[in-house]
């Protein structure tokens, strides 16, 4: 439908999930897209699956020099950027009274720290009607056993959204937030779950969404689709879940 012509989009942590499925549908849309990724193999391999619209910068959100190069890599190809989606992040369980120091660290350092200098660092190429969908999570409002550092970051990007909304008024940048629920990706692997208990962990969100089931990647991108297009011109701080019900019963 060409929802997207013309549009410059990156996207943070597009390699995989909901970030490449992402990708694929706005390029589908008419988007040219940017991805990034920390792995160069795996960054590859997602620009190859986009197509011919996208380019891939690989670097880490949480480097901010590596952000610096991504922006410049940018404003020499296209001059400007109509489109972000704060997607790159990461969470690995640690319940109290076992959280380190370094998982605080890291998981503050990338999904908070990181974004926020993504955001910060993407705005002089941003113009008037440009749209920044940050990433969040429904564990930032819900309480899931050895996941409350994770939670805590989603809840500040949730925050983010509505004082970056007021910030950017003037500018007539609206910024808003998809809150996936269960929504199986390569990251999952990396909670650090038994097959055992990565099933269970699944099975428990099956009996508390509404619908049923987990969620599909393609599910949320259509949700970040709707956010960055012109059709949601008048939702503005908003937070959009995208669940199946497991966080609204």
């Amino acid at each position: 439908m060409d929802r997207l012509s013309g549009k410059i989009a990156l996207i943070t942590g597009g390699t995989s999930g909901i970030g490449l499925a992402t990708a694929k549908l706005f390029a589908d849309e008419g988007a040219s897209v940017f991805i990034t990724g920390r792995r160069p193999a795996e960054l590859e391999a997602a620009v190859a699956a986009v197509g011919p619209s996208a380019k891939g910068v690989q670097g880490d959100i949480a480097h901010l020099g590596d952000l610096d190069r991504l922006f410049e890599e940018i404003k020499k190809a296209e001059g400007r950027l109509d489109i972000l989606f704060a997607n790159a992040g990461l969470g690995e369980f640690a319940a109290l009274g076992s959280i380190t120091e370094a998982h605080f660290d890291k998981t503050f350092g990338v999904n908070v720290r990181g974004t926020l200098f993504t955001v910060q660092k993407a705005l002089p190429l941003m113009g008037e009607g440009s749209s920044i969908v940050l990433n969040a999570s429904i564990a930032g409002i819900k309480g899931i056993p050895a996941f409350s550092v994770y939670a805590a970051t989603k809840a500040a990007i949730r925050s983010f959204a509505r004082g970056w909304s007021v910030d950017l008024r003037d500018r007539k940048i609206r910024v808003n937030v998809v809150s996936p629920g269960t929504v199986p990706t390569p990251a999952y692997d990396k909670f650090g779950m038994t097959d055992d208990q990565m099933a269970e962990f699944l099975k428990g969100h099956n009996d508390v969404a509404p619908v049923g089931r987990v969620g599909r990647p393609i599910e949320i991108a259509e949700a970040v689709l709707f956010l960055a297009s012109d059709k949601s011109s008048f939702v503005n701080g908003a937070e959009l879940f995208v669940d199946g019900g497991a966080a609204q019963v």
